[in-house]
């Protein structure tokens, strides 16, 4: 069984590639960094004989899901777990954040993972088995001011999950939506995300998998990773959104745009 993995060069996405080599998963591995990718499979094909490949590739660009798919395709690779787990945040009044990455938050987030769970489903609808797992945030259960892009990718990655887990039941697909909190991973400091949100404690990255893989199987489209993000998404969804924007708005207001 071939594992697909994006974001894999580091974080969750790491996480996800050591783990499923050590379980004899082959993988094909997609991220930016072609060094990364490089060192990473060499070392997971050589500590646990599999086949790992890679592709460094931007998937904000036009058509990277397109070029992802026909390297799969040139390389006669069947993808049996897709894990759509790229992506990045940012925190500020969106008025003042730079638009162009805003924008590609909204190509990594939502474009390319829609594009790759499309392009996917295809063969997968055709062996009548499959698992497309996506990385969501406990971030999407709320709209959240100064964070306002970021939360609202996330909410559209677990609605749109569970959507296309309901059309692809009756062919043997599982499709689900992983909602971590706050994870020890580069998020923090490559999305130049603040860490307001970071609660004490952090959850790993080999917890938030081990959620993941869990729940395959288990006839869920959405699970929520640790307690704490359980427990804030059942408080969430009691509390108007408009109370909740207005608290949040409270609190950040002075950091990021009374200054």
């Amino acid at each position: 069984m071939t594992t697909l993995i994006t974001g894999a060069s580091s974080g969750i996405g790491e996480a996800f590639a050591r783990r499923l080599a050590a379980e004899g998963y082959d993988l094909f591995l997609v991220a930016r960094s072609e060094d990364k990718l490089r060192d990473l499979c060499s070392e997971l094909s050589a500590g646990h004989e599999i086949n790992a490949r890679y592709l460094a590739i931007d998937l904000t660009k036009p058509n990277a899901d397109q070029r992802c798919f026909s390297e799969t395709e040139r390389l006669e690779i069947d993808v049996d777990l897709l894990i759509n787990n790229a992506g990045f945040g940012s925190m500020g009044d969106f008025a003042k954040l730079d638009i162009e990455r805003e924008l590609d938050m909204i190509r990594l987030n939502i474009g390319a993972l829609v594009g790759l769970t499309h392009r996917y489903l295809g063969p997968m609808r055709e062996r009548r088995r499959g698992t497309i797992i996506n990385i969501s945030s406990g971030a999407g259960f709320q709209p959240i001011p100064f964070m306002a892009t970021y939360a609202a990718t996330k909410s559209f990655v677990t609605a749109f999950s569970e959507a296309i887990a309901a059309e692809n039941r009756r062919f043997g697909i599982e499709v689900i939506a992983v909602c971590p909190g706050s994870t020890d991973t580069p998020f923090f400091d490559t999305g130049k995300v603040g860490r307001e949100f970071a609660q004490k404690g952090l959850e790993t990255p080999e917890q938030v998998v081990e959620t993941a893989l869990n729940a395959i199987g288990g006839g869920k489209a959405k699970v929520v990773s640790g307690w704490k993000n359980q427990m804030v998404a059942r408080i969430a969804s009691l509390i108007p959104n408009s109370l909740i924007t207005r608290v949040i708005a409270k609190q950040l207001r002075k950091k990021y745009q009374d200054q």
